[in-house]
């Protein structure tokens, strides 16, 4: 088969613009891994990302294209899902489990381009496998364009919230035992606010929600 000087040329400058874009593009670095943590009296290994629970918070900009290489050192499949999204045309950095993307298997890395076009506010990012989302999650802060303002005076102050819960027991066994014997996932020990039960519950920092 002939391929011609112009075909090969056309090719390369594709390729150096496509590296270039991305070149340009803020890059983050996402390491899944097993970090111990304690709340309500008791330590257990969690997957976190960073070592961060809740996870690292995401300052973007609208309109603006980030590059996250995700690289799992845990022990489960997982996929990372950056919740209320559009990504358009770009389903295959969304995350659903085996739906838009396969799993990142333990060892392995995943490059995901995460498109932010017409999103403004706080959104989340969140695992999207199993219960691993119980601790695999963070905060997205989507800035205005340079220029303009959000629809409302600007705060005091800002501080992001997440809501989540608390269980002693390994997320991941009670799922196992979820699936095979079909039991009832037991209620969380604790709800959380930003990582932390309240200085309501035992061996809880005072002043912490």
């Amino acid at each position: 088969m002939k391929i011609s000087s112009l075909s090969v040329l056309l090719f390369l400058q594709f390729a150096s613009v496509f590296y270039c874009n991305n070149a340009q593009l803020a890059r983050y670095k996402f390491v899944l891994q097993e970090t111990a943590y304690t709340r309500l009296c008791s330590t257990k290994n969690i997957l976190t990302v960073n070592g961060q629970f809740p996870g690292p918070t995401l300052f973007v900009q609208k309109g603006e294209t980030i590059i996250v290489d995700v690289t799992n050192n845990g022990r489960y499949n997982v996929t990372l899902h950056w919740h209320g999204v559009a990504q358009p045309r770009n389903p295959w950095s969304d995350g659903p489990e085996y739906i838009t993307q396969c799993p990142i298997q333990p060892g392995n890395t995943f490059t995901q381009k995460v498109i932010f076009s017409e999103e403004e506010g706080t959104l989340w990012w969140h695992a999207h496998s199993d219960w691993t989302r119980a601790t695999v999650h963070g905060v997205i802060v989507i800035k205005p364009k340079a220029g303009t303002f959000y629809p409302f005076p600007k705060p005091y102050v800002e501080v992001p919230i997440i809501i989540g819960n608390w269980w002693k027991q390994d997320i991941m066994q009670m799922f196992d035992t979820y699936v095979t014997k079909k039991r009832i996932p037991p209620v969380s020990d604790s709800f959380l606010i930003n990582g932390q039960p309240g200085d309501n519950f035992p061996c809880s920092e005072q002043g912490l929600i």
